[in-house]
């Protein structure tokens, strides 16, 4: 069970980064933050209020607090640091983010075993080869290393965070919610600051409305996400369900290439092989 949520987690983060990654190029960061948060939370409230959620209400939902705060933290220090580039670099970099829930989970105790050991390692080689990194040619900024280190921290503590924000799946449910609406309060805060400062809010064009189903499909993607890792992380060690869960670049970089044309390197390729290598030992370990 373990395996298989962990899987549908690396399958929604990649299809959702794949999502708001083509949104970013027609409209501005920040606004496809709170959007698309903004209409996860919309149905998450809803599903709280028809299930009930509010009775799980208690001192864990101050993990959800936490993630809905560092998440978008991370977020926009990710988008930063591809601005500044090279993506060949930033991308494979921010994949350092599964050392916090690996690190969590070996100072709970978990211990995998050798063949389990030996795909975290196979799994987390062809991530970081199939994000294509850039060998040579071209320098990279210190403060784009900066910020992806920091996006990867932020994304990892996340993936901490949310394991220990519910235990039922109605308080997860109420776990989400909170995690977004804090994400939208934060998202929302930045983007007025970003607006004080001359920043867009909108395309030129105004909003976009036809965007709109894509906006939804990646919030709802990115709640997803986090709810199959939690599921995952509590019925297995969070050292084989963060490994799993950090395959989503091969799932990005997959969808790329099937609706975008774009072209695998062989680096990339030779990555996905040994991520699904890493992915067979994990889930036979």
């Amino acid at each position: 069970m373990t395996a298989l949520f962990a899987l549908a987690t690396s399958l929604l983060w990649g299809l959702a980064d794949f999502g708001g990654g083509v949104l970013t190029r027609r409209i501005p960061a920040l606004s496809v933050v709170v959007v698309s948060q903004g209409i996860a939370a919309v149905v998450l409230g809803t599903i709280v209020a028809a299930t009930g959620g509010w009775s799980e209400a208690g001192p864990q939902l101050w993990f959800a607090f936490a993630a809905g705060l560092v998440g978008p933290v991370a977020l926009l220090s990710f988008y930063k640091a591809l601005a500044l580039g090279p993506m060949g670099v930033v991308s494979p970099l921010a994949t350092l983010s599964v050392a916090v829930p690996v690190g969590v989970g070996l100072c709970l105790g978990e211990r995998p075993g050798l063949t389990q050991a030996a795909g975290i390692a196979v799994a987390v080689t062809g991530v970081v080869l199939a994000g294509g990194p850039q060998l040579k040619g071209a320098g990279v900024q210190r403060r784009a290393i900066l910020l992806t280190l920091v996006a990867a921290l932020g994304f990892g503590t996340v993936f901490a965070l949310i394991a220990e924000a519910s235990t039922t799946v109605t308080g997860l449910f109420l776990a989400l919610f909170v995690q977004r609406l804090t994400n939208v309060a934060v998202g929302g805060a930045a983007l007025y600051a970003s607006v004080r400062r001359g920043g867009p809010a909108l395309p030129a064009s105004g909003f976009p409305w036809a965007s709109l189903p894509a906006l939804a499909f990646v919030g709802l993607a990115d709640v997803a996400a986090n709810g199959t890792y939690s599921v995952a992380a509590q019925h297995g060690p969070i050292t084989i369900a963060a490994v799993l869960a950090s395959l989503y670049p091969v799932v990005t970089a997959l969808a790329a290439r099937g609706f975008l044309r774009e072209r695998l390197r062989a680096v990339q390729a030779a990555g996905a092989g040994l991520a699904l290598v890493g992915t067979l030992l994990l889930a036979t370990g």
